[in-house]
């Protein structure tokens, strides 16, 4: 099967999206299918304002022909951004087919950097580029019942992975005598990256990413340490290093950084909310709790052991099964797609 994906993020991006397409372009390959990925590698982009590691596509008109060129059988549109309007654009106007996914909370990123934007009108924006959409693909039960809330249609479970190859324990690894509290993410506001500098914890924190808030918080949390992204082994070892993953985050669908740290053997401390709630068994991986402090303290004492057998069940092999079965329930053929409404 020849299968287009078309995504706004892609590398040199590092994010939990890029990640999983990464993955699922890998295992798709490696089952024989023709896949091409339609990024801004392919296009001329222009830097996004006040987030330039991002890149915005703006030579759009190129998106039809692209599409076109490589003649798909089926098509999915990673992210709601530039590059993904124009295809959806190109789509609708030709009567084809396609899927699309929900990898962020958009409305309430939104909020999070501009209060005054209330998040009803981030799913005004969702409702309206996902309504042609065959099948919108969400990550756990938990956002497909509250996608519905939000009146967004077609909504389909599409549960996301980790390579237990290269995240996995290392049984002679001694236990630290002085803990690190580790965080792996964007350093951006809509991370709540400050809920865990803020903390008064044994041992030291350090922080794995990059991103638009980095200068600031090592100016204001000097006793932190920033160690920049890291990829592959050294992300790896960062995860197997740490006794406790802080994952601050009030807003992420899924977090992936999670199951990557539990593959590795490493607990996780979380607030109980969307995301951890649908990755942690509360007290065997993961402690969860409304104050971050005692999660993290609590998590220390979890089963290393424990945390890398739960997380050892979801490869993303079967990740891309699942995504696989559900493009084989939307036609690759042209047809009449439903009424698109206004917002």
């Amino acid at each position: 099967m020849r299968i287009l994906i078309v995504s706004d993020a892609w590398a040199p991006q590092v994010n939990g999206v890029v990640t999983s397409l990464a993955a699922l372009v890998g295992e798709l390959r490696g089952l024989g299918h023709q896949v091409k990925l339609l990024s801004p590698a392919d296009f001329r982009v222009v830097p996004c304002p006040t987030y330039p590691e991002i890149p915005l596509v703006w030579d759009l008109w190129r998106v039809g022909a692209a599409i076109r060129d490589f003649r798909p059988d089926c098509v999915h549109l990673a992210t709601e951004g530039p590059l993904g309007w124009a295809a959806r654009g190109w789509l609708v106007r030709r009567g084809l087919a396609f899927s699309t996914a929900i990898h962020t909370r958009f409305p309430e990123y939104v909020s999070t950097r501009w209060p005054w934007i209330a998040p009803r009108w981030g799913y005004a924006f969702l409702r309206a580029f996902h309504r042609p959409s065959q099948a919108v693909l969400v990550t756990t039960e938990r956002l497909r019942a509250e996608f519905a809330g939000w009146n967004l249609r077609r909504l389909q479970l599409w549960r996301k992975g980790v390579d237990t190859r290269l995240f996995c324990p290392d049984q002679s690894r001694p236990r630290p005598l002085h803990p690190v509290f580790l965080f792996v993410g964007r350093i951006a506001p809509e991370k709540n990256l400050q809920a865990f500098l803020e903390l008064d914890l044994p041992g030291e924190k350090h922080v794995v990413g990059d991103g638009p808030q980095r200068e600031m918080l090592q100016r204001q949390y000097p006793q932190v340490r920033f160690l920049g992204y890291r990829h592959g082994q050294a992300l790896a070892e960062a995860y197997r290093a740490a006794p406790v993953l802080v994952f601050p985050s009030r807003t992420d669908t899924y977090g992936l950084v999670m199951l990557e740290a539990l593959a590795c053997g490493t607990p996780v401390a979380a607030f109980p909310v969307a995301g951890p709630l649908d990755v942690l068994r509360e007290g065997l991986s993961g402690v969860m709790d409304d104050n971050l402090r005692t999660a993290c303290l609590a998590a220390l004492e979890l089963d290393r052991g424990r945390c890398a057998e739960l997380a050892a069940a979801q490869s993303w092999r079967a990740s891309a099964l699942e995504f696989l079965a559900l493009q084989a329930l939307i036609d690759g053929e042209a047809l009449l797609l439903p009424e698109v409404a206004d917002v």
